[in-house]
């Protein structure tokens, strides 16, 4: 027992021989790495310190440089502002304001056509011609009346001369006791017959002239005549068919040709209702024909409908050429802007120079 606690007490012992230092000199290696790094935190903080104790003074000058270059930028937002007043567009097409469908005011057949597409045409011009042998021979029987009426009115103008002599000298002759009061009765009421027969009689002149009128009229339907001048763009009859006013089925037809006065052509186009504020009368307009999209013509506002299309949610406009082109066809595509007024001006004269 005492040599196990002898051997105990020696193993406990600490041995300081010169052998053994070499393991507590590494044991200062930690502390050593720590004490540097201590000295180098320590030193990134006083460069922090320093960077931010100088930094402020060199950022504040930026801002004082970049003050002026952001005040300009309410300028753009003032073009952008008023650039869709200019650029509002729209489509239509062009259309004229005066275009009929020539057609006889009677049924007849076609004997002659005079025109054909593309022909220019003034007002009343003859453009085709009805079968009238009927008319005609109407027209002649109404002449008669009017000639046989006065006729009539002539020999019943003599016999009541002729009567008014013979009473006014049977008045005077009754006067002087040479003729009865018979006598004076008789030739009074010859007199009065003769003046009924005359007033009769021209009576009946004026309703065969009346009657001759109208023959004449219907005479003259039977030549279709253009009511106003423009450019043929459709024939539709041809020599030999029936024509009516009305369509009574089969063949008969309905009219002769169409008819375009090229001086009412315009545009009209459809405006969304929300940017319809944009538009105001009298406003210049940029149009370009689909079939010409080079060509820039100068145009105007004429009127704005005042009625929406609740389907479309548009209000239709009417605009006018400034000058009016052949090459301006109706039913053609076109597109418009509406300018300003600055835009306008420079556009007018760009046309007519």
């Amino acid at each position: 027992m005492t040599e196990d606690k002898a051997k105990l007490l020696r193993s406990l012992k600490i041995d300081r021989s010169p052998d053994k230092a070499e393991p507590s000199g590494r044991s200062w290696l930690p502390i050593s790495a720590v004490i540097i790094v201590c000295v180098v935190g320590a030193a990134a903080f006083a460069a922090f310190e320093f960077g931010k104790e100088y930094a402020p003074r060199e950022m504040a000058q930026p801002p004082a440089a970049q003050t002026p270059t952001s005040q300009p930028q309410p300028a753009p937002q003032a073009a952008t502002t008023s650039k869709p007043a200019g650029n509002l567009a729209a489509s239509g097409y062009v259309v004229a304001r005066r275009k009929a469908t020539v057609a006889a005011e009677i049924t007849g057949k076609v004997v002659e056509v005079f025109i054909d597409e593309g022909m220019t045409v003034t007002e009343g011009q003859i453009v085709a011609r009805l079968d009238s042998v009927l008319a005609e021979k109407d027209y002649e029987l109404a002449r008669s009346r009017v000639e046989s009426a006065e006729a009539a009115i002539a020999a019943i103008t003599a016999d009541l001369e002729d009567a008014t002599r013979i009473m006014t000298r049977t008045q005077t002759l009754s006067q002087k006791n040479f003729a009865t009061e018979a006598d004076l009765t008789k030739a009074q009421a010859r007199v009065g017959v003769l003046s009924a027969q005359l007033r009769q009689a021209k009576s009946q002149f004026e309703t065969a002239s009346i009657d001759a009128k109208r023959s004449a009229s219907v005479l003259d339907k039977h030549k279709i005549r253009a009511p106003f001048a423009g450019v043929i763009v459709d024939r539709s009859a041809q020599p030999g068919e029936m024509i009516s006013p009305m369509s009574v089925g089969g063949y008969t037809r309905t009219g002769i040709c169409t008819i375009v006065d090229m001086d009412s052509i315009e545009i009209e186009v459809d405006v969304n209702e929300a940017f319809i504020g944009r538009v105001v009368a009298g406003g210049a307009v940029n149009a370009m024909l689909d079939a010409y999209p080079d060509w820039t013509i100068p145009a105007s506002v004429i009127a704005i409908v005042p009625t929406a299309n609740r389907e479309k949610a548009t209000v239709r406009v009417r605009i006018r050429f400034e000058k009016k082109y052949p090459r301006i066809l109706p039913d053609m595509a076109v597109k418009v802007n509406f300018l300003t007024d600055t835009k306008a001006k420079g556009a007018e004269t760009t046309a007519a120079n």
